[in-house]
């Protein structure tokens, strides 16, 4: 497979490294990248970053750093030098902050991606209003301009947001939660299909429970991959 036709990223929401390596070994990792995230990271650290790369999986590592610009400067570094694909940080941080990521980036492996976090996909409309009056669209398209002018690979969202993005930033790499293949929303306010996601202009399906809760998840990621 052609790496530009992997999309699917597999949210390992494990807690015990064992379930992980269990689960990769159904897997091809030509058909799949994974998703480090803190529960995972806090409690093993980089050494499980190594060990899944060891297996031939590229990893998007998904600590949402969020900090002033030299502490996530420094953070970024310390990631980039672990060979990690991708990377993200909250894009709330403002610019100075997301310029310092990216000065981090550049200097250890300006190949690796850099992607901003615009809203979660947990946060709804009604969420927003204890901290403004302004509607999830208007945020996320706000965010996605200065993710394009501040020269990120891409964003995370809703893929349900994408389609309220301008147009002249849909050069962006649309990372997307919130994949389901039924109706089952779990912690996300908005979901989608692989097959809806795709259409509204994702670039990476970010897929966990769907893939990690299967018998048999080699098929799921298949069945994705044809249905997409």
């Amino acid at each position: 497979m052609n790496k530009d036709s992997n999309k699917i990223i597999i949210a390992l929401d494990y807690s015990d490294k064992n379930d992980v390596f269990s689960l990769c070994k159904k897997l091809n990792p030509s058909e799949c990248r994974l998703k480090i995230g803190k529960q995972l990271f806090t409690k093993y650290g980089p050494e499980i970053v190594n060990q899944l790369q060891d297996k031939g999986f590229e990893i998007f590592l998904d600590l949402k750093f969020h900090d002033i610009p030299t502490t996530v400067y420094k953070a970024c570094i310390e990631a980039y030098k672990l060979g990690i694909w991708m990377l993200n940080i909250h894009l709330l941080g403002g610019k100075p902050m997301i310029d310092a990521a990216i000065n981090a980036k550049n200097e250890i492996n300006s190949n690796a991606k850099l992607i901003g976090v615009t809203l979660l996909t947990s946060h709804s409309n009604e969420d927003l209003e204890y901290i403004g009056n302004e509607k999830r669209s208007d945020v996320v398209n706000k965010l996605s301009i200065i993710a394009n002018e501040s020269g990120l690979d891409g964003i995370v969202c809703s893929a349900n947001d994408i389609k309220d993005i301008k147009s002249e930033y849909k050069n962006l790499d649309f990372v997307t939660p919130g994949i389901r293949l039924s109706n089952k929303a779990n912690d996300h306010s908005t979901t989608c299909t692989p097959e809806e996601a795709i259409k509204l202009g994702s670039t990476y399906l970010v897929i966990g429970r769907p893939i990690t809760e299967s018998k048999d998840p080699a098929s799921v990621v298949k069945e994705i991959l044809l249905s997409i």
